[in-house]
């Protein structure tokens, strides 16, 4: 039987920036690695592929070399076909300072990457003939691989990255998973194109959003692992929001409460006449900030044996709680919290435009995402809630 040819391609400094408060990767690896981050974006791969191990021995992996993707596919048994050598493989002596002291600052050997290798190594992949060409990152990489994939390649993102606003990706790594067993099951999979997003990381870091549309790639068309564009837009029912933060606030206790990102968030910030990052992460106590903009460590320090609840809003469109734009909601710092320290704000109108969709929690610890199903009581008015599912990530097949 012919074997299923798989391109693999991984971006190492994917969500970098996440868990340190940098609002993204792009640019600012160096100090995303200064900070403590660490790569992740490996693993991230590693859940999709677990899946098809299975299917190992149907499989060939064709990919770039090292970090980009060879050193996982070896490491879990794939047969493996190399056909791009990256930078970080030659010799460093043209390399800037900077550039080598991202290399050996990871945890794996030799995994300075830009996005030219990102470039390159799907240019490379074009001159192979693939069944699909699986990627991990966020919108910079499905933004490299769109400027590079021919119009004819099958694509599928696994979320790696900080900010995932475009329609190419699976809603966790483990569904684009599901998508290739799908595939290798030889079910009737339809195809269609979907949107290519980015916004300005700059501008992001700052608070203001500026999304843009660069185009097109095919991608599966499988509405339960394959997630939707971002919607964008702030709320504009200001009396819903009004309602929402009144609630949250007349039950506020003395303890600490962490305010995540977002719009919805935002408004009862407001209401506390408190500065808000509106793309990171706040603290309060006694309805006074205590802290702004924090990283995964900082939350961990601050809230260390503290009384402690979480306030978390949905992004709409995709219904991810965790795991999109809010990287410094670590594992270790949800499991400290425990689930029912968790207060989930959204508008209805956001609910309803789920379509029946349950929200998603993608926090990197797939035994921590099952623990975190089941309902929850949203706060979507005074005193109006409605109970809302959590879906387990891992989908049942």
């Amino acid at each position: 039987m012919k074997p299923f040819r798989l391109g693999l391609l991984i971006n190492p400094l994917a969500g970098l920036g996440g868990s340190v408060g940098l609002k993204g990767s792009d640019g600012v690896a160096e100090e995303a690695l200064a900070k403590g981050a660490e790569p992740k974006a490996h693993l991230r791969m590693q859940q999709a592929l677990e899946v098809v191990l299975p299917y190992r021995n149907r499989i060939q992996v064709i990919t770039a070399s090292g970090c980009m993707g060879e050193d996982l596919a070896r490491k879990m048994g794939f047969d493996t076909h190399v056909v791009y050598q990256h930078h970080s493989n030659v010799d460093y002596a043209n390399e800037s300072s900077a550039t080598q002291s991202i290399s050996k600052s990871m945890d794996q050997a030799s995994v300075s990457t830009t996005h030219q290798d990102t470039c390159n190594a799907v240019e490379a992949l074009m001159n192979e003939t693939l069944d699909l060409l699986l990627f991990a990152g966020g919108d910079g990489t499905a933004r490299d691989v769109y400027s590079v994939v021919d119009d004819a390649t099958v694509v599928l993102g696994v979320p790696a990255g900080v900010k995932i606003h475009s329609g190419v990706y699976g809603i966790t790594p483990k569904a684009s998973g599901l998508v290739v067993k799908m595939l290798l099951d030889g079910e009737l999979v339809s195809l269609m194109s979907a949107d290519v997003m980015d916004i300005d990381e700059t501008a992001f870091r700052q608070g203001t959003v500026k999304a843009k549309r660069f185009g097109e790639m095919l991608v599966p068309a499988e509405p339960r692992y394959v997630q939707a564009v971002k919607m964008g837009g702030k709320e504009v029912d200001e009396l819903v929001l009004a309602d929402i933060a009144a609630d949250v606030i007349e039950s506020m206790e003395d303890e600490i409460y962490i305010m995540g990102s977002g719009s919805t968030v935002a408004a009862i910030m407001d209401d506390l006449y408190l500065a808000n990052t509106l793309l990171g992460v706040d603290v309060i106590q006694d309805k006074q900030l205590i802290a702004s903009d924090v990283t995964a460590q900082q939350l961990l320090d601050i809230t260390q044996d503290k009384p402690t609840k979480l306030v978390i809003t949905l992004i709409g469109g995709q219904g991810h709680v965790l795991g999109r734009g809010n990287q410094q909601l670590s594992p270790a710092l949800i499991k400290q919290l425990g689930k029912d320290n968790i207060l989930i704000v959204a508008t209805k109108t956001k609910l309803k435009a789920l379509d029946g969709r349950p929200l998603i929690v993608d926090s990197g610890d797939p035994e921590l995402d099952k623990a975190l199903t089941g309902y929850y009581k949203v706060i979507t008015g005074y005193h109006d809630y409605v109970m809302y599912q959590v879906a387990n990530p891992d989908l049942v097949e």
